[in-house]
């Protein structure tokens, strides 16, 4: 019988720099006397951060919601934005806030991406955007959207928190659609302790991007926005710049571990595990499986349960929908009749532990976990 894991495995790990290489290079910090207003730190990490997502420009963030709050706020967009119940609450939260209606638009049922063939239909006089999230680095249809937006004037933001490496044929996946966001949470693969981007094509948006992040402040006297607080400090940067030398190298232990899963998880009956494309490069951000609990012999949530009885903190990523939270639920377009794809890939979809520290032993356990719900 497998025993219980004395110490909790959890969904994911952040990737923790070494210490004393830290101390050595916060002395820069301390001796320039400069912790925040674009600093030499700042100045560095932006430029290594835009060179490794293969963006033409790049501002940086205190974390990924205030990032995509001023994307919103960048493009002037209001009204309705078309957008996925599929996600985060960052990602409806930052319309609200906005004072922009989110409409919800279902998700393919193989991505888990918005589906663009559903998306015109939401179209009114109203619409100004669409907000598509590359779910667990899984692209959206990014071609279809741009050319629905295109047809109809709209603009297209992504929230591209889980896509950080993300690329499509080469071609990196914060290069699409007008501004994309990235996260630098501590749960994500890459990250400043906290922290976030924004990646856009137009040069004209640095500007009003950069003032809107900093209260809209211009020069010592001069206020030319309704902005806000969204800098990163010197001493998130820092953590920035060493842990942006280890992504690659936990991306390669991240991809054994996901051959493991593979393996061990991939011939089940009721098993599936969510596979990038071809030619799209994985952020390696989860390890995703549906469960179908018909087909499996048990539910997702029972196969939830009877990890966290043994230590194993999976993650139900993503339940609810935010269109079933209270603030949201009265909209006409949360009704569950119209996303009949994102319930179901909410009551499948389980996120199973997925860092570099996790051991090959520790897998098998999780896996001879998961196989023994369905044998009861």
């Amino acid at each position: 019988m497998t025993e219980k894991f004395a110490e909790p495995i959890y969904v994911t790990r952040p990737i923790m720099p070494d210490l004393e290489r830290v101390t050595e290079k916060l002395k820069e910090v301390w001796e320039s006397q400069w912790l925040s207003n674009g600093g030499a730190q700042h100045k560095a990490l932006e430029e290594q951060v835009r060179l490794f997502l293969k963006a033409p420009h790049l501002s940086l963030f205190n974390n990924g919601t205030i990032a995509l709050m001023v994307a919103v706020q960048s493009l002037r967009l209001q009204g309705e934005v078309i957008t996925t119940p599929f996600t985060f609450p960052a990602t409806t939260h930052v319309l609200a806030w906005n004072n922009i209606t989110p409409v919800f638009c279902d998700i393919h049922p193989e991505t888990l991406t918005i589906d663009p063939h559903k998306i015109e239909s939401l179209i009114t006089n109203r619409t100004t955007a669409i907000l598509g999230v590359h779910v667990y680095g899984m692209p959206c249809h990014v071609e279809r959207i741009q050319e629905i937006a295109d047809r109809h004037g709209l603009r297209v933001i992504y929230d591209a928190a889980h896509a950080f490496g993300t690329e499509i044929n080469g071609r990196g996946i914060g290069t699409y659609g007008d501004i994309s966001m990235f996260s630098f949470h501590p749960t994500k693969l890459f990250h400043t302790a906290e922290g976030g981007a924004l990646t856009y094509n137009d040069p004209n948006l640095k500007q009003r991007i950069d003032l809107l992040k900093n209260f809209g402040i211009r020069n010592e006297f001069e206020v030319l926005l309704p902005g806000i607080n969204g800098k990163m400090n010197e001493l998130s940067a820092v953590i920035g710049l060493i842990v942006l030398d280890m992504v690659k190298d936990e991306w390669v232990r991240r991809q054994a571990i996901r051959d493991q899963y593979t393996r061990e998880l991939g011939g089940l009956p009721g098993i599936k595990i969510v596979q990038m494309p071809q030619g799209v490069t994985n952020s390696q951000q989860y390890m995703v499986i549906r469960i179908d609990g018909k087909e499996f012999g048990a539910t997702r949530d029972e196969v939830y349960a009877h990890l966290r009885k043994y230590n194993v903190h999976a993650r139900k990523y993503f339940y609810p929908l935010t269109s079933d939270y209270p603030c949201y639920h009265q909209l006409p377009s949360a009704h569950d009749g119209s996303l009949a794809n994102a319930k179901q890939s909410s009551d499948e979809v389980l996120c199973l532990p997925f860092y570099g520290q996790l051991k090959a032993d520790e897998v098998s356990q999780i896996c001879s976990l998961i196989k023994a719900v369905s044998e009861k």
